[in-house]
This record gives structure tokens, sequence and C-alpha cells, in this order.
């Protein structure tokens, strides 16, 4: 073969390879996929199981079940694909999660990621979703730096509010008993060292002052903390009617059995995550009455109650209290936007920006990448965990003011 002839068969090999790749980036050769890969990295193991566990992966299982026993993930051309699911255990570690998130995007190369659990871990993996060009739907995160992050990360949806959200709603409550004489002002207060809890208590703080609330007693505690005698113990003196615990599950459920052995017994209990559990009712029965967290539902909400039923039909469990009926709705946006955009990542991330959507929560439109209407507060009432602030929303319990003290089990 002469130089001539054999430079025009490398042109031509080449302007082959070109035109494939072209071809092959095109939305006209969608059709020829049979599967849609989505994956995540999820806490399985290690302390954040519970959490992930409850609010978060039996989330990701029954909208993979529906929405493949359906057809598939509907394209705008009107075929479906099924899901195809990798998943990844991130054993609870930060450095985990962000090892996983690499390997989906540059290994597997899924067209969309889910979201860890946690504050911390969407955090930490937020950069990554940004520089891989995936949309991020952070649901179980609470910042106040939502916006701050939008700006960052222009694909970031932050779907559970911020810290002053829930501390004002909390603040308005306290505030209100104060005022009819049913506690004092005074509040001791304790947070987990990691973003969830740093984010509520700063925001706590604020919100506590401004109200003319008196923090008399402020700790912080590491991250696995089982034992909380010494804590309750000190917390007891300080003559405080609140008691506030911005906290993880495990420790929740810790608090309120060793304040229990204690007879630590403040006219107000507000905990952290996992006080919106099932299990978490289930397993204090009566002593759950009157104790207070973050979310809440409106067990009038027909939406809600018909996804309720559907989740525990299909995974064996109830869904929480809080998070789980908003991740669900998370997932019901993310197929409507693959249904009305395709598959292309950023037509998708821009029609989460700028649509409407009818999910489980109603009717939902993003507002600057944010969910706003939230439940900002709850209390177990009568054996269900419901919603009482914000306290002007249709759908609001009366909050019930101070929660009556221990009793036998």
């Amino acid at each position: 073969m002469t130089t001539v002839n054999r430079r025009r068969v490398l042109r031509y090999i080449g302007l082959s390879a070109a035109i494939c790749a072209a071809m092959a980036a095109t939305p006209g050769f969608a059709q020829e996929r049979s599967a849609v890969k989505i994956g995540y990295a999820i806490s399985k193991t290690g302390p954040n199981a519970g959490g992930a566990g409850i609010t978060t992966l039996p989330n990701y299982h029954l909208w993979v079940k529906e929405v493949n026993d359906a057809g598939g993930l509907e394209m705008p051309d009107g075929k479906r694909l099924p899901i195809e699911v990798i998943e990844y255990d991130d054993r609870s570690s930060a450095e985990e999660v962000v090892r996983a998130v690499e390997r989906l995007a540059n290994q597997d190369r899924v067209d969309f990621i889910l979201p860890p659990w946690g504050t911390g871990f969407n955090l930490a993996v937020a950069p990554l979703f940004d520089r891989f060009g995936y949309p991020q739907l952070a649901v179980s995160a609470v910042t106040d730096k939502a916006p701050e992050f939008v700006q960052r990360w222009k694909k970031s949806y932050w779907m559970l509010g911020g810290g002053h959200d829930y501390t004002e709603a909390l603040a308005g409550l306290l505030t209100q008993a104060a005022g009819e004489g049913k506690i004092n002002k005074q509040i001791a207060l304790i947070s987990v060292a990691d973003g969830f809890g740093i984010d509520l208590v700063t925001a706590a703080r604020s919100s506590f002052a401004d109200a003319g609330l008196q923090v008399v007693y402020d700790v912080t505690y590491p991250v696995g903390t089982t034992d909380f005698t010494p804590i309750l113990a000190e917390a007891a003196t300080k003559g405080a009617d609140t008691f506030i615990a911005f906290s993880y599950p495990p420790e929740t459920f810790a608090l309120t059995q060793q304040a229990q052995v204690a007879a630590f017994n403040p006219k107000v209990l507000y905990l952290g995550v996992g006080t919106g559990f099932p299990i978490y009712g289930k397993n204090n029965g009566k002593n759950a009455e009157g104790i207070m967290s973050l979310g809440g539902i409106d067990p009038a909400n027909e939406a809600n109650m018909a996804y309720r039923k559907r989740h525990e039909e299909v995974t064996g469990q109830a869904p929480d209290l809080w998070g789980s009926v908003v991740t669900y709705a998370s997932l019901q946006m993310l197929q409507e936007a693959i249904k009305r955009r395709g598959l292309d990542k950023d037509a998708v991330a821009e029609e989460l920006s700028t649509g409407t959507f009818d999910t489980t929560l109603g009717e939902v439109k993003l507002e600057d990448n944010q969910l706003r209407k939230l439940w900002f507060g709850g209390q177990w009432q009568n054996g269900e965990f419901i919603a009482v602030a914000p306290v002007d929303r249709e759908g609001a319990a009366k909050a019930i003011l101070p929660k009556a003290p221990w009793q036998s089990q």
C-alpha cells in the first residue's frame, strides 16, 4: 500500500469512528438502548444504616419496582425502558461514598445517580455530582446553605429545608407555650457534631435568642456516642423545662431509653432524626406521646396515605413520618423530567429546576432548586406522629404541651 493510500485509509477510519461516536450520542439512537442505568451508594451497614434503611433505600426499591412493573421509564417518544440498578454500600463512611459515586460515574457510566442518606454525605458528594454533570436530588439533607449551594452546584436540589425553618417553627411553639404559662423559657440543647447537628444547632441559637428563649445548656457530642447518662444528669440540673437534641437515629433511640431510666422528665422533649420512625412509636408506646421532632405528616392527606399503603405492601415496612414521602416525591419528579426531556442530564436538570410535577406531596414546583412547602414540626399524638408546624398550614394539628411524665410500660 502506498503512503498516500495508507493516509486515505487512516483518514477514512478516523472519520468513520467520529461519525459513529456522534451518532451514538444523538437522541435518535436512544431507541437502541435496552435499559436506563441508575446507580446509588447508600449506607447498608454501619451507624447510618438505620436511617438509610427506613427513609431512603425502601423508597428506591419501591420506585424501581413500580416503574419496571409499568414497563419502565417513559421516554419523550413514548417508548419505555426498564431501570437497571447499580447499588453500592457506602458502609456509613464518607470516604467510601465519595469513592462509590466516582465509580458510578467513571466506571459504571450510569445515566443518573440517586443521592446518599444524610446531610453530611450529601455535602460530601455534591462536588462530584456537579463535576460529572448529574442532577443531585438531595432529600435527606437539612441545610441553611441551600441557596448558596444552588449557586455553587447548579444541578443540586435541596428537598428538606434548612435548619432555620425547623428551629423557627420550634421557637414559635415554645414561645406560645411559655406565654401561656405552661413551660419556662429555659432550654437545654445538645447536638451531634456533623453537618446536620451543626446546621440545626447554629440555627437554633439564633432562633431562640430572637424569641427571647434562654439556652442554659449547650453541648455537642461526637458521632457514635452511646452513653448519654452524664449529659442527661447535667442537663437536669439546669432548670430548663425544654430538652432538645439534634440527633441521628441511634442517639435518638438511646436518649429516649436513657431518659426514662434516669427519670429525666422535661416538659418538652424534642429529639432528632428517628423520632418519626414508626418503630420509634411502637417501641416506646404511650411514652412516645408528646415527644416532638422535625417533620410529621397530615393523616388526612389521601395521596400520602395511599403512598404509605403501597410502601408497606411492597417493602414490608412502613415509611417514616418525615422524609420518606419527600424521597418518593423526588423520584417521581425525576421520572417525569425524563419523560419530558429524555436522558440528557442537562435537559433533565433544567426541567427539575423549572417544571411543575404531580407527586405524592401534591403539586410541586421548586423555588430556586429548593422544596419549600414542608412540615417543619411534628409530635406523637394518639399513636401517630402528626404535623404541628407551620401552625397556619392546612392540616396542622395543635401541639400538646407540656408532655406527660414517663409512665410505666
